[in-house]
């Protein structure tokens, strides 16, 4: 078996390490813009929701609860606008980039087989075709990859890093484009929730999909629109026959998604008053932040949806994070998430309001 550093590239967040020393250095302190993970709280009918299935001493089951079930398709029909969704058409997992990483293997690719996604992408889904030693592929418009031995095809709108959101006839052309050669469709729509300037459609729309689910697949998180990252809290929707392949593989593998989480899960999904707070809190430092950086200098692109801003000043990103890690900012490098980026970088607007408001008088 080869050494992991030959499979996979190097973890990308290990080089941001200096200048996160720099700017935690700051007298201030850092303000960390770097990482979109939620600062704000879980919100308390889901952690009560938690608190009251504390006492799970049994083994969960990998396909969750019936009300878990209900709840996903439940919510998948009310929000989505999916018709039709069964039990069997969704899966819990635990959280979405685990099963971003080993989608491919689960699914049975490997050497020959190719895994295709965005030019500009989440690392995660070329690291999970490299542990499959299936062959990564990225893209700029998905219809016009050659189909030969392409497996598995991500789509990811709103997109991170830069938060463009893929218009209806998008992916309904794509969809009907992977139907026509066979490619099976992972859309991941975790930040659906979170469209600011455009309303993200799902790849579960009848209008996108025929209201046909077959050989299409959404990729759904807790995390963002209900701070639930530290409960890795994620589902799946779509095709039947995939998902009930994928359940079977889980089931000998026990990827089973703890018994409290699922209980917090129903609650989550069952309530809209907390994301319509968390996304009034986001809006509020994203309109900070934005005008904050473009007063500084910067040029937004996309950023339509999503929790970052696709931010550049026309040169080398890394020259970007250090100069702001100098005034105790601290962002991503644009060329993490692909060499298209290496003049961008990706501000994250989840940190504290009291953050916030630092940063925002640091690039005055």
């Amino acid at each position: 078996m080869g050494a992991v550093s030959s499979r996979l590239p190097v973890f990308p967040w290990d080089r941001l390490e200096p200048y996160k020393a720099t700017a935690a250095a700051h007298p201030d302190g850092i303000v960390d813009l770097s990482v979109g993970t939620p600062v704000d709280p879980v919100p308390a009918i889901v952690q009560q929701a938690l608190t009251e299935a504390a006492d799970s001493p049994g083994y969960p089951t990998v396909w969750g609860t019936p009300a878990l079930r209900d709840a996903l398709a439940g919510w998948a029909e009310s929000r989505l606008g999916a018709r039709d969704v069964a039990h069997t058409n969704v899966l819990p997992v635990v959280g979405s980039k685990e099963l971003v990483a080993w989608l491919p293997t689960q699914l049975g690719l490997g050497a020959g087989d190719k895994v295709a996604y965005p030019r500009l992408a989440y690392p995660t889904y070329e690291v999970g075709a490299r542990l499959a030693g299936a062959e990564p592929v990225v893209y700029d418009e998905p219809t016009e990859l050659d189909p030969t031995n392409l497996k598995l095809l991500w789509l990811n709108s709103p997109s991170n890093p830069t938060g463009r959101v893929l218009s209806m006839d998008e992916l309904r052309r794509t969809v009907a484009w992977a139907r026509e050669h066979g490619v099976l469709v992972f859309s991941d729509e975790c930040y659906l929730e979170l469209g600011w300037e455009a309303d993200p459609v799902s790849v579960l729309h009848p209008d996108v999909c025929g209201g046909s689910f077959e050989g299409i697949v959404a990729v759904h998180s807790l995390s963002k629109r209900s701070n639930l990252a530290g409960y890795r809290a994620a589902f799946l929707a779509g095709d039947a026959a995939v998902l009930g392949e994928l359940l079977q593989i889980r089931k000998h593998g026990g990827m089973m998604v703890a018994a409290p989480v699922q209980a917090a899960t129903v609650a989550a999904l069952g309530d809209t008053a907390h994301v319509t707070e968390q996304r009034e809190r986001y809006a509020r430092r994203r309109a900070k932040l934005r005008a904050a950086f473009e007063a500084a200098g910067f040029r937004i692109e996309h950023s339509e949806a999503s929790l970052y801003l696709w931010a550049t000043r026309d040169e080398p990103c890394w020259d970007t994070v250090a100069d702001l890690s100098k005034r105790g900012i601290l962002v991503a490098p644009g060329e993490f998430y692909g060499a298209a980026g290496e003049r961008f970088v990706r501000i994250a607007f989840t940190a504290t309001d009291e953050r916030v408001e630092a940063a925002v008088r640091r690039l005055a």
